[in-house]
């Protein structure tokens, strides 16, 4: 069930059976030669969809751009500052929470957005306390990161093995690769497995060690079947996270 795809009285009678959603959050921004800008948010509301699908929770619309500053000197990548996500995050969630939503939980394709929507939660708390909302004690946030799903790291390792890497993985670039078919992008990798071990400071010291924005990543290695693969590990996996979250007091 998708918010945008619904009406509002379908989100009431929803309400009156389950108080949960899912938000999809990814980013804009560079993933090497070969994967897609879009591909944080592709993977994020790819695999949303399919635990609405098993679960039967609202999906609301993703969050498409996040915190990806120090990717900002690739052409292309779009980046909120951290104060901005902690703002859109409680903007999200008060309207939400004041219809009767009290389970908010956050499908993140995007590990540069963690700290920061840790960080959200914790104002979004404090926020709906201080504006008296009936039932501010019982909201509850919190964001699940695909990739780090048990058995998708085991798939990968499996496929992968030390050419994972950290940024343009062949994991996410396989999952993009079964969303979109289509859309499927090939370029020469030089070399097939790019540097890693440099921490991230600036955009443009990360351009200076990271030369085609690869983190230690072969995503030659992808291909749509792994992909599949991916996906359907990880809505399992999440379906039973969101609902032991759901069902958590």
């Amino acid at each position: 069930m998708q918010l945008h795809l619904s009406t509002w009285p379908e989100i009431e009678a929803y309400l009156q059976t389950s108080r949960g959603i899912i938000l999809p959050i990814g980013s804009t921004e560079q993933h090497g030669p070969t994967g897609l800008i879009g591909t944080d948010a592709i993977c994020a509301a790819t695999i949303a969809r399919g635990v609405g699908e098993a679960t039967g929770v609202v999906v609301g619309p993703t969050i498409n751009v996040g915190m990806a500053l120090h990717h900002t000197a690739f052409p292309g990548s779009i980046s909120l500052r951290p104060s901005t996500l902690i703002a859109l995050i409680q903007d999200y969630v008060k309207p939400l929470a004041k219809s009767g939503f009290e389970r908010f939980f956050l499908i993140n394709g995007h590990g540069g957005n963690v700290a920061t929507l840790k960080a959200a939660f914790a104002e979004t708390y404090a926020l709906l306390a201080d504006l008296n909302f009936e039932n501010a004690s019982r909201v509850r946030c919190k964001v699940a990161n695909w990739y780090m799903c048990r058995s998708v790291y085991a798939i990968a390792k499996e496929l992968y093995g030390n050419q994972e890497g950290s940024h343009a993985t062949p994991s996410e670039v396989a999952l993009t690769q079964f969303a979109y078919p289509d859309d499927i992008k090939q370029a020469a990798l030089n070399p097939a497995i790019a540097p890693s071990g440099y921490p991230i400071y600036s955009a443009a010291d990360f351009r200076a060690h990271y030369p085609d924005g690869r983190m230690g990543s072969n995503p030659a290695l992808a291909t749509p079947a792994h992909g599949q693969r991916l996906y359907e590990a990880a809505v399992k996996d999440l379906s039973s996270d969101y609902l032991q979250f759901l069902a958590a007091e």
